[in-house]
């Protein structure tokens, strides 16, 4: 049985992005025929782009984890959408850039993603489908029996507003052709720094757990926190890896001049901040670690990497 699924769901996986890719290679081979449909996905790339998730990944994706009563593909394409929305938006015959900032964001965000991919299987023990994110499973018990309508928003609908947000400056890089400049290295600078500090921090938290893990089926006492590396100076290294792309990445849209396109990266870091607090809740709640994390969060930053402060002094300002 397990084999079964091991087998269906990188099937699924695989054939459930093919409607958006099919009906997009098939525009770009005749959106110059005097055909409506594609006349009007050649004058608005980005509603084309919105149009595709809606159909392809809300709805389809949707039908697939009500089928299947599990979210888990919309957690693996979070590594893969924004790949393709760079790559939707370098190729549509109405793009125009500078060639290196495009080859350079493009290669930026292979490596963003196959980072946070690799993360993804090692996570769930290279398992495809292993089980969806522990926060939709709570929402599913909060909201009983109408959770198979309100998942559509909460899990896919709200994603395509995110994720369409968040890579905005991808469009605007393929909209704007200017030379490169000073700030585009030091984009790129922010951009790398970002996945070389999430990887770092997503592997000593793989590592911790996989120790718990071991002391645990050992029955032996698990260590209660991780306040080493990365995570000695923040309680959230991972997150702060993560804001620190999407903020990097806008940087190549601020220097076109669309310093609108900030809303994706700020509404990034706004959602990291309740997952924070989600997360903290859930740690707070596990008796064996709970006294050990109040400590922790005591005297060590929330998100940005500094030094300890002290408990004492923490204690009497409170």
């Amino acid at each position: 049985m397990a084999t079964h699924s091991n087998l269906k769901n990188p099937l699924i996986a695989f054939l459930a992005p093919l409607p958006s890719l099919l009906f997009y290679l098939s525009f770009l081979r005749h959106y110059h025929e005097d055909n409506p449909l594609y006349n009007w996905c050649y004058h608005h790339p980005l509603l084309f782009a919105n149009v595709l998730f809606f159909f392809n990944v809300n709805i389809l994706f949707y039908a697939i984890g009500y089928l299947q009563s599990s979210h888990w593909m919309i957690d693996l394409y979070w590594t893969v959408i924004p790949v393709m929305l760079v790559h939707f938006y370098a190729n549509h015959p109405l793009a125009q850039y500078n060639v290196w900032r495009s080859k350079v964001v493009i290669l930026l965000t292979w490596i963003w993603s196959i980072r946070l991919t690799h993360n993804y299987f090692r996570r769930e023990n290279w398992q495809w489908g292993h089980r969806q994110d522990w926060r939709f499973t709570d929402m599913s018990h909060q909201f009983g029996k109408n959770w198979w309508w309100i998942s559509f928003f909460v899990v896919y609908f709200s994603q395509q507003i995110f994720l369409i947000g968040i890579c905005l400056p991808m469009y605007v890089v393929h909209s704007e052709d200017k030379p490169w400049n000073i700030w585009d290295f030091i984009a790129v600078f922010i951009c790398l720094s970002a996945i070389i500090i999430a990887y770092y921090a997503d592997t000593e938290l793989y590592n911790f757990v996989s120790r718990n893990q071991k002391l645990k089926e050992l029955g032996k006492p698990m260590v209660p926190n991780l306040d080493e590396g990365l995570w000695r100076y923040s309680r959230h290294p991972n997150y702060f890896g993560e804001q620190l792309w999407w903020w990097g990445l806008f940087l190549f849209a601020w220097n076109l001049g669309q310093t609108w396109t900030f809303v994706g990266a700020l509404a990034n870091s706004l959602c990291l901040a309740h997952v924070t607090v989600l997360v903290e809740n859930r740690m707070l709640k596990q008796a064996y670690r709970a006294e050990a994390y109040k400590l922790y969060q005591r005297t060590t930053s929330v998100w940005i990497p500094w030094f300890k402060s002290s408990a004492k002094g923490k204690d009497k300002k409170t």
